[in-house]
């Protein structure tokens, strides 16, 4: 082949063989019998057997004491004693093959007496049933300065229902939000939280159990429990025009204002089949949706050959809610609706 195309390395490449396949295949090493595997091979900064004994002795004695691997190596140093390198204290120890003895550190998981906190199930079946609040940073020119942007959502509508700008995280101001969005969308059976400290503060929470306003907040360390109000948020912040900073208050407000009725209004929000948050929450999108499926059902007339089986029109979900149970299989067999957060 290396005549027919005048190359080695071509001809290599057309066999699709490596150079140096076959570099070795045409000049074989000799075999050795016994070979050494490279780990055990002997080289000038190899720590020799009886070194690492010393060190696992050392390291499983600091064990038993309740002592990390750093204290038995510093330990060691302090006594004059110098054999190996810290991080090969830790790797000798690794190696070593009784693990049982090494200390185990207490976790606040596994020193709490306190059982797992139960994951918050909320369940909406129309507007004004379930609303989820937060609060997220506006960012400032200014290194650890920051604007605080509240706002309500509905679970159901995706409407907000309530929203603010201000300095800082301050509970009366939470409860204030809250009083207003109240007193214009009724209240609600529920509000739901991430854990933070205005979210519990005790301001609030006396204010929604006055008012019979069940109250429920995120498991630690779970960043899913509040996908409604953490998809508004992303909202917000990637749209085109968002300026990403705000040199004062005043122009975080201005943009907010300005923010608030184009969400509720003009969004085609993912999550409720490409309808606007105030359709769904008065029920208009019962007109578009119509239209949208006449609409569609002419084009599928008109041309059929472009889709696999008749078209269905995507509504807004009959049920939506936070950690709900996986459908059923008879759920599963109904048209498909859009649920998305």
């Amino acid at each position: 082949m290396t005549a027919a195309v005048g190359s080695q390395r071509r001809a290599l490449e057309i066999a699709g063989v490596a150079r140096s396949t076959w570099h070795y295949r045409t000049r074989p090493r000799e075999r050795v019998a016994d070979p050494v595997p490279q780990k055990e091979r002997a080289y000038p900064s190899r720590i020799s057997e009886t070194d690492r004994a010393v060190i696992a002795g050392r390291i499983t004695a600091g064990w038993a004491e309740g002592h990390a691997v750093d204290h038995s190596f510093a330990s060691a140093w302090d006594d004059g004693v110098m054999l190996a390198s810290r991080r090969s204290w830790w790797r000798i120890a690794a190696e070593i093959e009784d693990q049982s003895a090494r200390p185990v550190a207490p976790t606040r998981r596994s020193n709490s007496d306190r059982p797992p906190r139960e994951a918050p199930v909320l369940e909406a079946t129309g507007p004004g049933q379930v609303w989820s609040w937060d609060i997220t940073d506006l960012r400032t020119p200014w290194r650890g300065v920051a604007f605080k942007a509240y706002s309500i959502i509905d679970i159901f509508s995706r409407k907000l229902v309530g929203c603010r700008v201000e300095e800082r995280e301050v509970d009366d101001l939470a409860v204030e939000m809250f009083e207003d969005a109240f007193g214009r969308h009724g209240i609600p059976d529920a509000v739901h939280a991430d854990s933070g400290p205005a979210m519990r503060s005790g301001a609030l929470k006396d204010f929604l159990s006055e008012l019979g306003v069940t109250q429920t907040h995120n498991r630690p360390r779970v960043s899913n429990d509040n996908p409604f109000s953490e998809s508004e948020f992303r909202t917000m912040k990637y749209r085109p025009n968002y300026p990403g900073t705000f040199a004062t208050i005043e122009q975080a407000r201005a943009y907010v204002e300005w923010y608030v009725p184009w969400y509720n209004q003009n969004h085609k929000h993912s999550g409720i089949a490409l309808f606007s948050p105030n359709e769904v929450h008065d029920g208009t999108w019962h007109h578009a949706w119509n239209r949208r499926d006449a609409t569609q059902q002419a084009y599928y007339d008109k041309h059929p050959e472009r889709f696999r089986r008749p078209p269905h029109t995507p509504a807004p979900a009959d049920i939506v809610g936070i950690n709900l149970p996986k459908p059923t299989d008879d759920a599963k067999a109904e048209p498909e609706r859009l649920h998305a957060a």
